[in-house]
């Protein structure tokens, strides 16, 4: 099963089932949490295999980790013609139109759900449409523009082609989980979920978690670039990216899960490609929201790996880091009227009513600022990637 290796390289473990064909370069993954290691739940394993099985995919080309690759941020990679602003479908023609989020820390998004105030938090996807991880990984191998397997019970035919995959869901789910396409749908979609819920996709063993066990010391900028994030008079980076009230919290989710338009300008050269000509609504494209007021909105994403996991923004129109700060800062910065990447005036918001309030509640950020942010920023990088920083 040519398709596993990449699991093996990563994780330095051979699952059962799987025939070596190169040999695979052992990474250690340090054990920083008490999450379950990929190797101690009979159901993340299952789910491991499950998530590098190009077989799901009605080519038999595509996987889970096709569109998020482990060796990468859990990010979409490859050369796929758009410069990796959106995700190439099985079919090799499909192009989405919005960026794939990483899967690292995605565990750790609640259920979607609407709050007290009347706002949204948590789910899957950019809208939140999936509301558990095992509802997101049910979404793509149904979905025509990527994985495009035709029907459940496709899938289940294609499961029941590997010896490993019915003793294993037997074992797990009962031994007539493989009879209905249902049941064993949702055995794929939760072992998944159990295989993405392990330290593999989330270690917390970055420079930031090192140095917040006392293992390591920020540079001048890098220290810089933290009290300016976490400040409350410099900047507002921590109004959407801070959920734990204190700066020292050993798990920092860097998103409160919550949802806003911050003016995301179209992204016209995807839009050039994959011909789509209405605007995205973002959570109000949610089955599950009906309110004007959500149009233009889309989730807070982790700032976990962000050094390493670009392009930005839902639909990926912009490539660098430091661009995403020099956008935030424009809208409290006079001077800040030009796009690096373009050369042009930075473009209109797509969706222009909702715009957040808390965008101009910041000063404006002179170049030392900027760049002290995005150094904090990279401080953010999980060990096993900080050598993809640029």
């Amino acid at each position: 099963m040519r398709n596993l290796t990449g699991l093996m390289c990563f994780t330095g473990i051979v699952l059962a089932g799987c025939q070596v064909v190169d040999e695979p370069t052992k990474v250690v993954v340090k054990k920083a949490s008490s999450l379950p290691v990929a190797t101690d739940d009979p159901k993340a394993i299952l789910g491991s295999q499950l998530y590098f099985d190009v077989n799901l995919s009605l080519n038999r080309n595509q996987s889970c980790a096709t569109c998020h690759n482990p060796a990468k941020g859990f990010i979409d990679d490859r050369d796929n013609g758009v410069s990796g602003m959106a995700s190439l479908g099985s079919d090799q023609v499909s192009i989405g139109d919005r960026n794939t989020p990483t899967a690292a820390y995605a565990a750790l998004s609640p259920l979607f759900s609407k709050k007290q105030d009347g706002s949204y938090i948590g789910g899957q996807f950019h809208d939140g449409r999936a509301s558990s991880l095992a509802d997101q990984a049910a979404g793509p191998p149904l979905n025509p523009g990527e994985m495009a397997m035709l029907s459940k019970d496709q899938v289940l035919q294609r499961i029941n082609e590997n010896a490993f995959y019915k003793t294993q869901f037997a074992a797990l789910f009962g031994e007539e989980v493989l009879v209905n396409s249902e049941t064993a749908y949702q055995g794929m979609s939760d072992a998944i979920m159990a295989f993405e819920q392990t330290e593999l996709f989330m270690p917390f063993d970055s420079k930031y978690d090192r140095y917040l066990r006392g293992e390591v010391a920020f540079n001048d900028q890098e220290e810089l670039g933290r009290t300016l994030f976490f400040s409350e008079q410099f900047t507002n980076c921590n109004q959407c990216h801070q959920l734990n009230s204190s700066p020292f919290y050993a798990t920092e989710t860097f998103t409160d899960f919550t949802y806003h338009n911050i003016g995301v300008p179209e992204n016209l050269a995807l839009r050039k490609i994959n011909g789509v000509t209405e605007k995205d609504l973002g959570l109000f494209a949610n089955p599950d929201v009906n309110g004007q007021s959500e149009q233009g909105k889309f989730k807070v994403p982790s700032l976990r790996n962000v050094a390493v996991t670009g392009p930005y923004m839902h639909n990926g129109v912009f490539q660098d880091l430091r661009t995403v700060v020099l956008f935030y800062d424009k809208y409290n910065n006079v001077t800040r009227k030009v796009n690096p990447e373009s050369g042009t005036n930075w473009l209109d918001p797509e969706v222009t009513q909702n715009l957040a309030p808390e965008l101009t509640d910041g000063p404006a950020l002179d170049d030392q600022r900027i760049d002290a942010i995005v150094a904090f920023l990279k401080t953010l990088t999980d060990e096993r990637y900080e050598a993809l920083i640029n």
